[in-house]
């Protein structure tokens, strides 16, 4: 047992320290540009309030998209998983907390015993004057404990849980921001689909009546075979487009119930009523690439997650130093009567000073050290470098949408100009100059170009929502992550 002198002595230098072992939490220092590359000049002011829009779905301005993403953060199964895992940290967190403070116990027994007189013992007691074969017990206890951390092995335990903790939350940030995104790019992929098939019926009707054109001259002798079979080779493309494009929707659609928590059919009948594929905003405020390390729910999962690894060590360095525990027992006990239980003579009371102390366990102490400043390294790492693929992905995102616009904008010029074709087309056929079969081809061209500027616009509004997802859908913290335990 250690002198009294020297464990005064320790309990006097671990209060007067009054901060736990192992190194404190600081943020790690990200060396990122200024701004993005592809990030277009703004008002600063704008620009940052505009990227922290929470409700980014908001800005297609469709009001039956805003209605489906409400409903996927309502209903979504991956969001209530999510939910679960962060009650399920909190409850960790609690317990924790509890490790920290004195613990209690109330026990209480009774006792009824006969005494058999068969036996080598009751031969004895029977041949005492007085015995009595039947007896009883009563016994009652308060008791409490309290391991005191002088070294803060245990407040390193509770900072890392606190911290796990923040990291699950942000975790269900994260996996919201991934609901609302893929809600999102299913609608749009279900009106472009939509869209499309509008496109290619139309495609199939002008072929029909190209051939039916055809085969008409060729009846005359005026058009050669090879035209039919042309025509009719062209119709047939045109049509098998249908059953792809009709797939392709049925399979958005089901996708869209399951994100939404239902059977696949049951939100079928609003997503067939007619609607446009809703336009993409004009523009997208990014905010600068440090503006992610606390907007991107997935960094601030990293950073959390390095903040535990670095309140571990702590929690390992304090196994180098002794543990002190108070417990002590108040209570009463009597083996006469229930009566006397609380009486001056049957009480009783116990109180103890424990220490434990791993002297002779410092080589599986220091293993225990290096594994928990490995772990940390490779939190320091994987959250560096996910702060640089989160960089890559808006620089992806924005580049994606820029160019994706500059396609819509060709594409629609280029719309504009087979349409005044067409109309040409139609003016010389009026006027005998041309044939109906020119009109039809005039017809044929410009819905091809349509079908290519429907799924560039699709395109442009998915690159959107990618966008917004890749900058973290403007979600912010509540407040600063708890500072290290100390």
């Amino acid at each position: 047992m250690l002198p009294k002198s020297t464990l005064a002595a320790l309990v006097a230098a671990s209060l007067s320290a009054g901060c736990a072992v192992g190194p404190d939490y600081v943020r790690p220092e990200m060396v990122l540009p200024a701004q993005f590359q592809g990030q277009a000049p703004t008002d600063q002011a704008q620009d940052k309030a505009r990227a922290d829009l929470v409700n980014w779905w908001s800005a297609f301005g469709d009001a039956q998209l805003s209605r489906f993403v409400a409903l996927a953060l309502a209903q979504n199964l991956d969001l209530a998983q999510a939910a679960a895992r962060v009650s399920q940290a909190r409850a960790g967190l609690g317990a924790v907390d509890a490790a920290l403070r004195p613990s209690g116990a109330v026990s209480g027994q009774a006792a009824r015993a006969h005494q058999s007189v068969q036996t080598p013992l009751g031969q004895i007691l029977n041949s005492v004057p007085g015995f009595e074969r039947n007896g009883s017990a009563y016994e009652t206890n308060l008791g409490a404990s309290w391991e005191l951390d002088l070294f803060g092995g245990l407040g390193r335990g509770r900072e890392a849980a606190a911290a796990e903790l923040q990291a699950s939350e942000a975790g269900a940030v994260a996996t919201r921001l991934a609901v609302a995104a893929q809600t999102a790019d299913i609608y749009l992929l279900v009106r472009g689909l939509q869209a499309r098939l509008d496109v290619a019926r139309l495609q199939v009707r002008t072929q029909e009546d190209l051939l039916s054109k055809v085969r008409l001259l060729s009846s005359q002798g005026l058009a050669p075979e090879l035209q039919v079979q042309q025509a009719e080779g062209a119709l047939a493309l045109a049509q098998a487009a249908l059953p792809v494009l009709a797939s392709s929707l049925d399979t958005a659609m089901n996708a869209m119930d399951v994100i939404l928590g239902t059977p696949p059919g049951t939100h079928r009948p609003d997503l067939l009523a007619p609607s446009e594929i809703p336009a993409a905003p004009t523009g997208i405020a990014t905010g600068s690439p440090n503006d992610l390390l606390r907007r991107r729910p997935d960094l601030i999962v990293a950073e959390r997650r390095l903040a535990a690894a670095n309140a571990r060590i702590g929690a390992a360095v304090a196994e180098y130093y002794p543990k002190f525990s108070l417990s002590g027992l108040v209570g009463s006990s009597t083996s006469v009567s229930s009566s006397q239980l609380f009486s001056g003579g049957a009480a009783q009371a116990s109180g103890m000073l424990g220490l434990r102390w791993r002297l002779f366990d410092f080589g599986r102490i220091d293993a225990q050290i290096e594994q928990a400043k490995g772990q940390e390294a490779e939190m320091l790492a994987a959250y560096r470098l996910a702060a640089l693929k989160a960089t890559e992905d808006v620089e992806n995102s924005l580049s994606t949408y820029s160019r994706r616009r500059e396609q819509l904008s060709v594409l629609t010029a280029g719309v504009n100009s087979l349409s005044r074709a067409r109309a040409a087309s139609m003016s010389a056929y009026q006027k005998g100059v041309v044939s109906m079969i020119e009109v039809l081809h005039a017809d044929e061209t410009l819905l091809q170009a349509t079908d290519a500027r429907v799924q560039a616009q699709l395109e442009l509004a998915r690159s959107a929502v990618a966008t917004f997802k890749a900058l973290g859908g403007g979600w912010e913290p509540a407040a600063e992550p708890a500072r290290s335990f100390s």
